[in-house]
């Protein structure tokens, strides 16, 4: 017992001589330090400076027309007149598949429904979950008209 108190006490008193000397080395040093890392911190401003000079003398823009792409291999500029007014209801807009199988359970289909089928179907639940006959309750009338829409894009 006797024994293993001693190798406490002198492992105690050897971590607090090691952290003793790391704080006089940081403390005698610290000027030291502070000079690096200003030095280094100027050089980093220094070198965005002229970074950023360099890319304003050099004409530098970020300006896309016709022009630019003359030189293209087959790129047709023209193919993009409509971009900012097109409704994109390409692949990124497609419905996923969950959802598809929420509607087709909301209708009532087992199969990959045609789109006479999802109009009558549509008309049944209309006339069921009408707002009017529901007692002003719309959610499941919000329900239906999402589900029709995710229907007719797939069948689409």
């Amino acid at each position: 017992m006797m024994n293993n108190t001693a190798i406490y006490i002198f492992n105690r008193i050897v971590r607090l001589s090691i952290l003793f000397f790391i704080l006089y080395l940081i403390f005698t040093n610290f000027g030291t330090f502070l000079m690096i890392l200003g030095i280094i911190f100027v050089g980093i401003a220094f070198l965005i400076y002229n970074f950023k000079k360099k890319i304003k003398t050099s004409g530098f823009q970020f300006k896309f027309d016709e022009t630019q792409f003359r030189n293209g291999q087959n790129f047709n500029f023209n193919d993009f007149n409509n971009f900012n007014n097109s409704n994109f209801n390409g692949f990124a807009n497609a419905p996923r598949g969950d959802e598809i199988q929420k509607a087709k359970d909301f209708f009532g289909f087992t199969h990959s429904p045609t789109k006479e089928e999802i109009k009558k179907k549509y008309k049944e639940l209309a006339r069921k979950y009408h707002p009017d006959i529901n007692g002003g309750d719309d959610k499941q009338m919000k329900e239906l008209n999402h589900y029709r829409d995710i229907l007719m894009k797939t069948v689409e």
